[in-house]
C-alpha cells in the first residue's frame, strides 16, 4: 500500500526519457497569481506516451505529468481575486503570455513569446501537471465546468479542445452537402465525430481499423468504413461522386494515414493533421505529379483557444457530446498508459486520485 512521506503525494512522474514512475513528490504551494488544486481527475493521451517512449524528451526529467485537469480550488495565491476556493475548473494546455499582438487577438495557442518550433508552456508537458493530488497552475489558466462530471471534464481541454479547434479552422467548408472523413475514431476522433455532429450539417464518414471504435462512434457517423479494406480510396470517391472529401482529419497521423488522407481530399479541401506518429504526406510544388489536387490547405493544429475551450465546455453542459472514459485509481496509472498503449482503453483513460494523502 502506498504510504505517502512528509508533505508529499503519490504523482506520475517521468524520472528520465523513456520511463515514467509512480512517486512520492512535493506538494505544492501556490505563489502569486497562482491557485492550488486538489485533483479530481487527470486524462492520460497519447501525447503522455510519447513521453514515456521518447530518449530526447522535451519534458525536463523530475516532470509530474497530466496536461488534462479538473479539480476544485484549496487555496488562493497572493493577488488572486477572481477565484475563490471550493470552486470547480478545469485547467487550458495553453500558458501563453496574453500580452502579445496573438494572444491579445484570441490566438494563445500561437504565441509569439513562444519559440517557433515549440508549444506555449504546458502542465504537465513543460510544467508540472496534474497526475497527482495536488497542483499550483496560474490562475488565468483556469475556467469553470459546473456541475460536469470532473472526468468529463478533464477531457474537454485535450480530447475536446483539439479536435474542436481543428474542426473550427475549416469551418467554412461543412456547409450541407459537404462530406468530412475522420481517420482514426479512438477518442479524439470519437470526440470530434460528436463534435461535427452538434455544430454542422456535413455528411460524417468515421474511418477505423478496429470495428470497437467504429461501433462506439455509430450514433454520430453518416458512414462507417475500414482504414485497411482494400476498397477505402474507391468508396470515399464514390460517395463523393469522384470529388473527394471536403475535410480529412487525421487523428492517426502516420505515413498510410496521411498518404489516405492526400488520395481522398477534394480540390481546395482541406486536410487537418492531429495525430503524432511522425508521419510524412508526399507533396510537389510544380503542379504536375503533384499527388494533392488544386487548392489543398494542410495544417498541424495545436491545441485551441480560450475560446475554443469555453465552446467546448458549453457543448459537454448542454449535453451535445459525451465524452467516453475509462476510470482508473491514481495507484494504477502505469497500468493504465500500458492499457492505452496496447489500444484497450474505450475512449479517454482518465486518472482519478485516491484518498488525499496525509500532510
Amino acid at each position: 500500500m502506498y504510504k505517502p512521506m512528509c508533505c508529499s503525494m503519490l504523482g506520475v512522474q517521468l524520472a528520465h526519457p523513456g520511463e515514467v514512475v509512480l512517486t512520492d513528490v512535493p506538494r505544492p504551494t501556490p505563489g502569486p497569481n497562482e491557485v492550488l488544486l486538489r485533483v479530481l481527475a487527470a486524462g492520460i493521451c497519447q501525447t503522455d506516451l510519447h513521453i514515456r517512449a521518447a530518449t530526447d524528451s522535451r519534458t525536463p526529467d523530475g516532470t509530474t505529468l497530466g496536461h488534462e485537469i479538473a479539480g476544485v480550488i484549496e487555496e488562493c495565491g497572493d493577488g488572486v481575486t477572481q477565484w475563490k476556493t471550493g470552486e470547480r475548473v478545469v485547467v487550458h494546455t495553453c500558458w501563453s503570455c496574453k500580452t502579445c499582438s496573438a494572444c491579445l487577438a484570441g490566438r494563445q495557442n500561437a504565441c509569439r513569446k513562444t519559440p517557433r518550433l515549440d508549444i506555449p508552456h504546458c502542465p504537465g508537458v513543460t510544467k508540472n501537471g496534474g497526475m497527482t493530488h495536488y497542483v499550483t497552475v496560474p490562475s488565468d489558466t483556469i475556467m469553470s465546468f459546473g456541475d460536469l462530471d470532473p472526468a468529463i471534464a478533464a477531457t474537454l481541454t485535450d480530447a475536446g479542445l483539439t479536435p474542436y479547434h481543428a474542426i473550427r479552422t475549416c469551418s467554412d467548408l461543412l456547409h450541407p452537402g459537404s462530406t468530412t472523413v475522420v481517420i482514426g475514431v479512438g477518442g479524439l476522433g470519437n470526440l470530434a465525430a460528436q463534435i461535427l455532429r452538434a455544430i454542422s450539417a456535413t455528411r460524417i464518414v468515421a474511418v477505423d481499423i478496429s470495428d470497437a471504435a467504429l461501433e462506439a462512434v455509430s450514433p454520430w457517423a453518416d458512414v462507417k468504413l475500414r482504414a485497411d479494406s482494400p476498397t477505402f480510396i474507391d468508396d470515399v470517391l464514390s460517395l463523393t461522386e469522384g470529388c473527394g472529401a471536403d475535410v480529412v482529419i487525421d487523428f492517426v497521423g502516420n505515413d498510410k494515414s496521411l498518404r489516405q488522407a492526400g488520395l481522398i481530399v477534394g480540390r481546395y479541401g482541406a486536410i487537418r493533421s492531429v495525430g503524432l506518429n511522425g508521419g510524412t504526406l508526399p507533396f510537389v510544388s510544380r503542379s504536375a505529379g503533384n499527388p494533392l489536387p488544386r487548392g489543398v490547405t494542410l495544417m498541424c493544429p495545436q491545441g485551441g483557444t480560450y475560446s475554443d475551450l469555453a465552446a467546448v465546455i458549453a457543448l459537454a453542459q448542454s449535453g451535445a457530446i459525451r465524452p467516453l472514459v475509462t476510470r482508473y485509481p491514481l495507484r494504477d496509472a502505469i497500468k493504465a498508459f500500458d492499457a492505452l498503449e496496447a489500444g484497450t482503453v474505450r475512449g479517454r483513460a482518465v486518472l482519478i486520485p485516491e484518498e488525499e494523502p496525509a500532510a
